[in-house]
């Protein structure tokens, strides 16, 4: 297979990947609901379990791709998927599946670091680009597919769809993967193009160097690069909160899982689109004011959905909290792709700051809701200003920077 025919594999696994983990993941939040009474801050809980494993698994199944191959990782991870799916769906117990959650995120990580450095191997500067806008548009295009779909999923085929759908797409995965091992040339990636191939299919052969526009602004691009970085866990604050607590959502709207999946998708959406154009336009790059209005945007739409009254505020709200994480998410993506290397230990840690936002904003809520059980809105209030001082704290990076 040619180096392009490899990237089209990757990208097929990209989606794979995201279908089969969006509808265990954001699902399991209403499995847990109706098997177990859960609600906002027991779901919260489970999130923050999440994200906490979540962190530690980044950092150490990215070295471990960078060490072993990211093939063996992806292998590993997607057997063991399929194994942790299959045995949650005959697990009866909380604490049982508290358990299964923190396994299946450890394994989960030996799968997207090597995904990310995969797709980003050996492209020169507009390649990495080219390659970053298909991968955002990808995994975003399949996560808004998941949810549009998985809760007419989850009232057809039951709660225990949201194991043995999954387990059946993770098993195509490892299957997929074995095939595509045995595509990749055995000999060493500078020796399988030569100059000529490597100028063709756009593979990077020289040193890498962030593009033009970051060497003309009054920061560093690393400065960009530990912006964004900040603003990424941040985004998922927000997310990882929002996504644990929509059965709430649902019960104040009276919304079924398919309701939910056709009304509570929005922000999937407008998160495609924003992918979308901001991969073809590249007047954001090294811009500042992109990333701050982005951040101000997610406050703000953050707090109109889950205080809204009104159906129709909480949909309009979506639009904009999904182009706000869009642009937040790909900053990080971008730069740490742009500025560093596409390794997979690098995009570890691009997993591992993800992971502090998906544990810090369901951890706080759920402490929140503990200490004024009395108040229904003290999660969210209380994460709006964990999102205030990372506001802050980007506004400071910058100053800091200048």
């Amino acid at each position: 297979m040619t180096h392009r025919q490899l990237k089209t594999g990757y990208f097929a696994l990209v989606g794979l990947n995201t279908v089969a983990t969006s509808y265990y993941f954001n699902y399991l939040f209403f499995f847990l609901r109706d098997q177990f009474g859960f609600g906002n801050k027991e779901n919260l809980c489970v999130s923050a379990l999440h994200g906490l494993v979540y962190i530690f698994a980044a950092v150490q199944c990215g070295k471990f791709a960078e060490r072993r191959g990211n093939i063996i990782s992806l292998k590993l991870g997607f057997a063991c998927l399929t194994i942790s799916m299959v045995i949650g769906a005959f697990l009866q117990g909380t604490t049982a599946l508290f358990v299964l959650v923190a396994g299946y995120t450890t394994v989960l990580l030996f799968t997207w670091p090597a995904l990310e450095s995969l797709v980003s191997e050996r492209e020169s500067r507009p390649g990495v680009q080219q390659m970053v806008g298909i991968y955002n548009c990808t995994w975003a295009g399949a996560a808004a597919l998941a949810y549009f779909t998985g809760g007419k999923l989850y009232d057809v085929f039951g709660r225990g769809a949201i194991f043995w759908l999954p387990a059946g797409i993770f098993a195509v995965q490892f299957i997929f993967t074995l095939w595509l091992e045995k595509q990749v040339p055995l000999t060493q990636p500078s020796a399988t193009l030569s100059p000529s191939d490597a100028e063709r299919d756009g593979v990077r052969s020289g040193p890498h160097t962030p593009e033009t526009a970051a060497l003309h602004q009054p920061v560093s691009p690393k400065a960009f690069l530990n912006m964004a970085w900040l603003a990424s866990p941040f985004a998922y604050i927000a997310i990882n909160t929002l996504l644990a607590v929509m059965p709430g959502i649902a019960g104040k709207f009276g919304l079924s899982p398919t309701r939910v999946g056709l009304f509570c998708s929005v922000w999937f959406f407008g998160r495609f689109v924003a992918f979308a154009l901001l991969w073809k336009w590249a007047g954001w790059h090294y811009r500042f004011r992109w990333l701050l209005g982005a951040f101000l945007l997610l406050i703000g739409s953050f707090m109109a959905i889950l205080l809204a009254h009104e159906l129709w505020i909480v949909i309009v709200a979506q639009v904009f909290f999904g182009f706000a994480t869009g642009l937040i998410y790909y900053s990080s993506l971008f730069y740490s792709m742009d500025v560093g290397e596409a390794s997979s230990e690098h995009s570890g840690w691009h997993e591992a700051f993800i992971g502090m936002g998906i544990f810090a904003g369901p951890a706080v809520g759920a402490l929140a809701l503990q200490l004024a059980p009395e108040n229904p809105n003290a999660g969210t209030w209380a994460v709006t200003a964990l999102l205030v001082c990372g506001l802050v704290g980007l506004v400071w990076l910058r100053l800091r920077r200048k």
